[in-house]
């Protein structure tokens, strides 16, 4: 079995459950922020809508170079409507999963890196960027979404099993 053919179905429960948490996002709350140190509510939804597409850059180029971005002034994506997050979302799931699902082992294997003013900044093989950079990264924002979904009362739906908001488990109710 390949490396991709290991990770597609945790990416695809990580990415559907993802999705259930974006779905859930209050429009009407965009600005909202626990701390003032802490990123709004509108941008960290944004950024998890942001993060499959980086696992899609880590697979299809050679290395990316932050220095156009962060000169032109980018800022990060933020959604004006619950069809555009999710759209985009979407949109950079598809391209990930595709990315993902043509990569060879070999290709995995190949050190990838993030350049900035003509500086390596962090190099490593694709396959622990992909873990590290794009997954664990969107669960770590994920986990932080689910937070502040929580402090807005806003019902959590169930990602790897049931939740307050969701009823009792398979267990309590045997």
């Amino acid at each position: 079995m390949s490396i991709c053919e290991m990770l597609l179905p945790e990416f695809d429960q990580e990415m559907t459950n993802t999705r259930k948490l974006l779905e859930r996002v209050p429009f009407q709350k965009l600005e909202w922020k626990p701390h003032e140190k802490s990123m709004t509510l509108g941008r960290l939804a944004g950024h998890i809508a942001e993060l499959p597409g980086w696992a899609a850059s880590v697979l299809t180029l050679d290395s990316l170079d932050l220095t156009p971005m962060i000169n032109e002034g980018q800022r990060g994506f933020t959604a004006s409507s619950a069809d555009e997050l999710l759209n985009t979302f979407d949109k950079n799931v598809a391209e990930a999963r595709k990315a993902l699902a043509g990569a060879s082992d070999h290709h995995l294997n190949q050190v990838w890196s993030i350049q900035f003013k003509g500086r390596t900044v962090l190099s490593m093989p694709r396959l622990p960027m992909l873990r590290n950079m794009c997954l664990n990264h969107l669960i770590h924002h994920r986990a932080q979404l689910g937070v502040y979904l929580r402090l807005n009362d806003i019902p959590l739906p169930p990602l790897y099993g049931p939740t307050a908001d969701e009823g009792k488990s398979f267990i309590e109710e045997a």
